[in-house]
């Protein structure tokens, strides 16, 4: 939805804008080109693979683009060390990459054999997603898949994690998937999302603490917006828009932050069928109380 990012940050030239999540480079890309040729961006983002992929594709931006290996929640000191006060804009994509499926090798993906590590940033010292699945408490686990995946199933996936453990520890894909395979209803396991999918979101946003860096940040972000700055957040599951929709309707009520979006901007088509993971995609964006350009 890169369109529609640029569209609702609205660029303009001589301003400062942050790629939260700058991943491989593809919304950074776009937000330099429309803010020609004087625009500023600041990419972070907690991938030290991703942030190769970006500064090698930004290369021909020379000064106008600075990236940090940082989470977006650490984007106030960030921005202080580059002495901006305000910027224009902000977008955070919450998104997998295609590279962090397919090459990371750190088992976000359910279709490649790798070890369950799943951190964003391989040197952050938090558990990966073995160590939670061969630690966490029977009732542990089950609320997780069910509280994190919205997982019906999640009681009889966490016994069949709990009673397999004991045996062998649980710290590859294929073994994860073999068990939740195991663990629901034949008729469960035919449907149109892969029955692994929200036990393995479940992990992966409990191993990065997803959800309250989100919650943390979007405050945050307004309040280094320039009046009339702009906010864009795509998400991509229930968790993560229903945060975006809840912490956009009280900033609005305070009069920090007024909705652009009042329901959230989906992908077209033609880009679900160019890209089928954006399917779920949905943005939305706000400006900062004052003068909206």
């Amino acid at each position: 939805m890169v369109a529609e990012v640029v569209a609702g940050l609205n660029c303009q030239t001589d301003q400062v804008y942050v790629d939260g999540t700058v991943g491989q480079g593809g919304h950074a890309e776009t937000i330099l080109t429309h803010s020609a040729p004087a625009g500023q961006l600041v990419g972070l983002d907690r991938d030290p693979a991703a942030l190769e992929v970006a500064a090698h594709r930004l290369q021909a931006f020379r000064s106008r683009f600075r990236l940090f290996h940082s989470c977006y929640t650490d984007l106030r000191d960030i921005l202080r060390n580059c002495q901006i006060e305000q910027v224009a804009g902000i977008v955070l994509d919450l998104g997998l990459s295609t590279q962090q499926l397919k090459q990371s090798g750190r088992g976000f993906s359910f279709l490649r054999e790798e070890i369950l590590d799943m951190r964003m940033d391989p040197k952050t010292p938090v558990p990966t997603a073995a160590e939670i699945l061969n630690t966490y408490s029977e009732p542990d686990l089950t609320r997780l898949f069910l509280r994190l995946g919205e997982e019906r199933w999640s009681r009889r996936i966490a016994r069949r994690i709990v009673v397999a453990r004991r045996q062998t520890p649980i710290n590859t894909t294929s073994q994860l998937v073999e068990l939740i395979r195991q663990a629901i209803p034949s008729k469960a396991r035919r449907g149109r999302i892969h029955p692994a999918t929200r036990v393995f979101q479940a992990l992966r946003i409990a191993v990065n603490q997803e959800l309250e860096k989100l919650t943390a940040f979007i405050p945050l972000a307004v309040s280094l917006l320039a009046p009339g700055g702009r906010l864009a957040i795509i998400a991509y599951h229930s968790l993560e828009d229903r945060i975006v929709k809840q912490q956009f309707l009280t900033l609005e009520k305070t009069g920090q932050l007024r909705r652009l979006t009042r329901k959230p901007i989906i992908p077209s088509p033609t880009e679900v069928n160019r890209n089928p993971q954006a399917r779920s995609a949905k943005l939305r964006v706000g400006v900062k109380g004052g003068n909206s350009n």
